[in-house]
């Protein structure tokens, strides 16, 4: 069975992180879709994403960082975004309901993206992620993680990059529960960690 390995982006090499971003549709967002008013995002460059991607892991420092990549044997083939909340100013800019859920909630970290390389998809290496959101979670002390997964009507399917978000049963595995439904496919779904919460 291959092994499935995870770092802090931070702790990750730039190499690696170019690696997991390589291709798909992942390469021309660099994660950076929520990250900014959607005014200055059909306004930046390729360039600027790229190098945005780079800043924000934080590679080779203490960190913070921005997420998590994942290994099979050691080689660089997935990615999952989670941070604190308020680190993504596109949640609370645009309109969708799903995106200001309990803004008063406290500790929330939201894991927004996943990305796996061509090369391992269709191997449960979104489940993997997932799970490392959880350990990652408490380490560094979040009281509630967030997802904004897609669930497709019965019947229906959907294409890789449209699933980047995440898809509602990767969640429900690493012990993530639905908390709203407030459109026909998107779902908020949260893992409560912290005593307090």
């Amino acid at each position: 069975m291959p092994e499935f390995t995870w770092l802090p982006a931070n702790e990750a090499s730039v190499d690696d992180v170019e690696a997991v971003f390589a291709s798909g549709g992942a390469r021309k967002c660099r994660c950076q879709a929520m990250k900014v008013p959607g005014w200055i995002w059909r306004d930046t460059t390729q360039e600027q994403r790229d190098a945005a991607l780079l800043e924000q892991t934080g590679c080779g420092t203490d960190g913070p960082t921005s997420g998590l990549i994942g290994y099979v044997d050691g080689e660089a083939a997935g990615w999952v975004a989670v941070e604190p909340r308020e680190n993504y100013p596109r949640l609370w800019a645009r309109k969708q309901p799903w995106m200001r859920m309990d803004p008063e909630l406290e500790g929330v970290w939201s894991v927004t993206c996943f990305v796996v390389g061509k090369d391992h998809r269709r191997a449960g290496l979104t489940y993997e992620l997932a799970a490392a959101t959880v350990e990652y979670g408490g380490r560094v002390g979040a009281a509630v993680l967030e997802g904004y997964p897609i669930e497709p009507p019965p019947g229906k399917k959907v294409i890789w990059d449209e699933a980047s978000v995440g898809l509602v049963q990767v969640f429900l595995e690493a012990g993530y529960e639905v908390v709203a439904a407030p459109t026909l496919r998107r779902r908020v779904v949260r893992r409560r960690l912290g005593a307090s919460t």
